[in-house]
């Protein structure tokens, strides 16, 4: 059986989105923007597949308000 990679988490820091959307434009199947054009995820965990779309997605937030990581948010 192959070994599988720990789950990878993510988590908008709400204080600090501002609503540019960039984040949605790069992975819409990630990230969902509220009718604010807010920045949310449905899930904590990153879906396989899309992993390199979630942290592409998080480096272009202007304000580095989203956390990708192997450690689970608080």
């Amino acid at each position: 059986m192959a070994d599988r990679a720990p789950p990878l988490y993510v988590k908008i820091d709400m204080s600090r989105c501002c609503g540019y959307t960039t984040c949605a434009e790069v992975c819409p199947e990630l990230y969902k923007l509220d009718e604010q054009g807010f920045a949310y995820v449905e899930s904590e965990i990153v879906p396989e597949g899309l992993v390199a779309k979630a942290r592409e997605g998080a480096s272009v937030c202007p304000e580095n308000a989203i956390y990708v990581g192997e450690a689970k948010p608080v």
